[in-house]
């Protein structure tokens, strides 16, 4: 079956790798163990540039060597959404006072996924899409994807400690954990 992944990279860290060992991973090899009946045609991978932070200044350079590792993959592209970063107070804990924090927000990659997952959809470059995340904000467009394209919508959910989302795997063709 003809198919393309679409990737959320920061809920597939944050979910599968952050706090591991395991930095390092080839989603072309992934595919070929976790999808052996699959012919993957792209892989898409969406994400968004780190700053370096003075707690660890090297974050953004690890980030840009895994990107350049990632590109010598085969039909994988990477797509680039972006940070917003202010101050924002809020209250403490002890709700005894606020504090200033600094708030990043990754900005783009989600709408950006669902774009392409819809737009591949239309062009009819897929079968079946899958899509590496566990983020029930992609819920709608793997429903369009479905019931209006008439396509597979799979999802890997990257989870360490916890289940896939119950709205997605209600919804998707098929899960894998």
């Amino acid at each position: 079956m003809l198919t393309n992944l679409y990737i959320d990279g920061f809920n597939f860290y944050y979910g599968a790798v952050k706090g591991t060992s395991y930095k390092w991973l080839d989603f072309s090899a992934l595919c070929r163990i976790l999808l052996p009946r699959h012919q993957i045609k792209r892989i898409y991978y969406f994400t968004a540039m780190v700053e370096a932070r003075s707690g660890d200044p090297e974050k953004r350079q690890r980030q840009e060597t895994y990107l350049r590792a990632l590109r010598t993959i085969p039909n994988f592209k990477i797509v680039l959404g972006s940070f917003l970063t202010h101050v924002k107070n809020r209250p403490l804990a002890s709700g005894k006072g606020y504090v200033d924090v600094i708030n990043t927000e990754e900005k783009g990659s989600d709408v950006n996924l669902a774009a392409q997952m819809l737009l591949d959809g239309f062009r009819n470059d897929y079968e079946c899409a899958v899509v590496i995340s566990n983020d029930s904000d992609l819920l709608r467009p793997i429903q369009m994807a479905i019931h209006e394209l008439g396509k597979k919508v799979g999802v890997l959910a990257p989870t360490q400690n916890k289940h896939p989302s119950r709205s997605l795997a209600a919804h998707a063709t098929f899960i894998k954990h």
